[in-house]
Parts: C-alpha cells; structure tokens; sequence
C-alpha cells in the first residue's frame, strides 16, 4: 500500500492530539495510484457507500470504528457477507480510538487480516475475498484514569490498575504495531503558536520521496519486506545491529519486533535520503517502541 510504516499505537492523555494526529495521516500519504483507487472504489460499491453518479474513489479512505463494534462490523461478514470497516480502510487508515476499550475477540480477529491483507469468508458453501492492506492507527491513554506522568494533572491509579488497563491488549496484537509513539500533553501556548512547524505539503512530499527511495531499491515499501529482503536491503551500521541484540536481550523483544524495529530504522534513514542505517537510526526506532520498554 502507499504508507510507509503499517502500524502505529500513540499513547497520551486526554486532549494530547492523538486524535487529530491520526486524521492527518491520509493527507500525508501518496495519492492514490489508479489500481488502488479502483480497489477502493470496488470495496466502497460493494458496501453501497459510493453515491449516485460518483467515479473513482480518489482519496484514502479514514475509518474510525466506535469501541462497541461488532466482529462482522469491524471484519466483515453477515448473512448477506458485506466488507468491514478493516476492509473499507483498504489503501487508507483505520483507526482504533481508545484501543483497550474494544472487546479483546473483536480485537484478536484484526490479527490475520492485518498480517496477510485480506481475509476470506466462508458462507454457503462459497467463499468472498475481502482486501485489508490498511494502516492500523490506535490511541490510547496511559492508564484508566488518562494522566498517568501528566505535568499538571493527579493520576489516581495505582500499579495493578495500570498493568490491568494495559494487558487488555494482547501481546501478539502489540507485537504486530511498528510504532508505540508516546503523545505527551501539550501546553497552551504550544497549542496556540503559529509556524514553526512542518507544513503539510512539505511532509507529503517527503514521505513520497521516501517511498520513491523504496521501490526503486527493493520494488516496496519497507512495511512490506520480508526477512530476508528486509536483510539484504538494510545496509545497516554494524554497531547499529549490536545496539539492536542488546535491546533484545534487555527487553525480552521477539523476533517479530526485531524486524519491526529495523524497518522503521530503515524508513528514518530513507526519510532523511540516506542509503545507510546508523546507530541513532536504530537507537531511535527502539524509543518507538515505548510499551516493550515499559516491560
């Protein structure tokens, strides 16, 4: 698909942005290529979402299911077998707001459409073929209350509350999301500032130079690699993969997320139009993975 990094999990409390932040997301991705915009558009008709008279669908598509969805609304199915939301967020975002309210079956059914990018249902004795290649987006606070490390604001849970609150989400589901971004809380006169930022347009453009940088190397995007491609392509610091087995031992991490790290180690060094990956490059991939290294 067009994104860069599949899968990204931000942590802060209430108000933070993380919200916002993931309806930006579409905005910075590449425009849709015109074999995606008629998957879209296919998915979109499908589910009878496409109005009268309206062609292609053009823009990436955001999806933001309520915590209380259904397997079949979330997957996909039914009597009449009709694409979920994973499906309608194809070559788009899906984002899961308030990730430890969802149920934990509904949550454990993403698994494999994730992982494989489409998922099959049986009914009648046929079979449907729904596509999944999305961006999963999810949010959550720190812990029940929301404040947990606020600046300003008292958290009132205790540790096994915390761990509790936590352990809603599966440890195979974690493993599976490239990015724990943590999104503190901001003060007022950041929030009011003017300028000084990135724009838009400016970061659209280099995260489509970034992908360029990609395909020509190894034909798509680093999310999509597998092992041994993700080992021929890094062209990684030896230093940097030293830095790399220690966080492993230290933090208990899984193959899986060895792998996850070095690609978002990759996408640094392609964001900045380096052919190498560095030390920082990794040491930076490893501070996005803030809940294994909350233990």
């Amino acid at each position: 698909m067009g994104s860069i990094v599949n899968d990204m999990l931000m942590i802060g409390p209430p108000g933070s942005g993380k919200t916002m932040l993931a309806r930006r997301l579409p905005g910075l991705m590449p425009e849709l290529t015109l074999d995606e915009a008629l998957d879209v558009t296919r998915v979109h008709s499908i589910s009878g979402l496409l109005p009268p008279g309206q062609g292609l669908v053009r823009i990436r598509p955001f999806r933001s299911p309520h915590h209380n969805v259904s397997p079949v609304g979330l997957i996909g199915g039914g009597s009449i077998p009709r694409p979920g939301d994973v499906s309608l967020a194809h070559h788009g975002v899906l984002f899961l707001d308030e990730l430890p309210e969802f149920s934990r079956n509904v949550l454990e059914t993403l698994r494999q459409p994730l992982e494989d990018g489409h998922l099959t249902i049986s009914r009648g004795g046929g079979r449907l073929r729904f596509p999944s290649r999305t961006m999963l987006v999810a949010a959550m606070n720190p812990c029940p209350c929301g404040y947990l490390g606020h600046p300003s604001r008292r958290c009132v849970d205790n540790v096994d509350a915390v761990h509790r609150y936590r352990s809603r989400i599966s440890g195979p589901l974690l493993d599976r999301i490239d990015i724990h971004l943590e999104v503190p809380a901001q003060k007022p006169e950041l929030l009011s500032a003017h300028g000084g930022g990135e724009t838009t347009p400016h970061a659209r453009e280099r995260v489509a130079r970034a992908r360029n940088r990609m395909i020509a190397r190894q034909g798509t995007a680093n999310a999509a690699l597998e092992h041994r491609a993700l080992t021929r392509h890094l062209q990684a610091a030896d230093e940097a993969l030293t830095l790399l087995r220690q966080a492993v031992d230290e933090l208990g991490l899984s193959a899986r997320a060895y792998d996850r790290i070095l690609k978002v180690a990759r996408t640094i060094a392609d964001l900045d139009a380096r052919e190498g990956v560095s030390i920082d490059d990794v040491s930076e991939a490893i501070g996005y993975r803030v809940l294994d290294r909350a233990g």
